[in-house]
């Protein structure tokens, strides 16, 4: 099992989403995250990823879920958690083609990749009038 985090970043009232580059689900969008590191706690997995990825520093809030994901070949968790930009720094693209700030009530416009559809079933209830 490779234990994976992500976070839903929030800056405005938008959250921010990011198309994976290649691989099986290249071109599909994604919670920004990545693999917790051998003896690494999830939170600072998440921040260490955010800064590597996007060169955004978060702060890390409330717990969202834990989402398992499995395929014939690889098993994943994703743990969620919910997340601020400390700052309105840019983003630094260097492991996504695209990055995006979109409504919650619009991420069921964009095709995500599988283990992320979990979380974003559960935004789009959350966002419900």
């Amino acid at each position: 099992m490779i234990e994976v985090t992500a976070a839903v970043i929030e800056r405005h009232g938008r959250i921010l989403i990011c198309r994976r580059t290649g691989g099986k689900f290249g071109g599909l969008w994604e919670f920004p995250g990545g693999k917790t590191e051998p003896g690494e706690d999830s939170e600072t997995a998440l921040r260490r990823e955010i800064r590597e990825e996007l060169g955004l520093d978060i702060v890390v809030g409330k717990f969202l879920g834990r989402f398992p994901y499995r395929e014939p070949s690889f098993a994943i968790e994703l743990t969620t958690f919910r997340g601020a930009c400390s700052s309105e720094e840019e983003i630094l693209l260097t492991d996504h083609q695209e990055a995006r700030w979109v409504r919650p009530g619009d991420l069921s416009l964009y095709e995500f990749a599988p283990a992320d559809r979990p979380l974003v079933d559960l935004l789009l209830r959350d966002n419900r009038p």
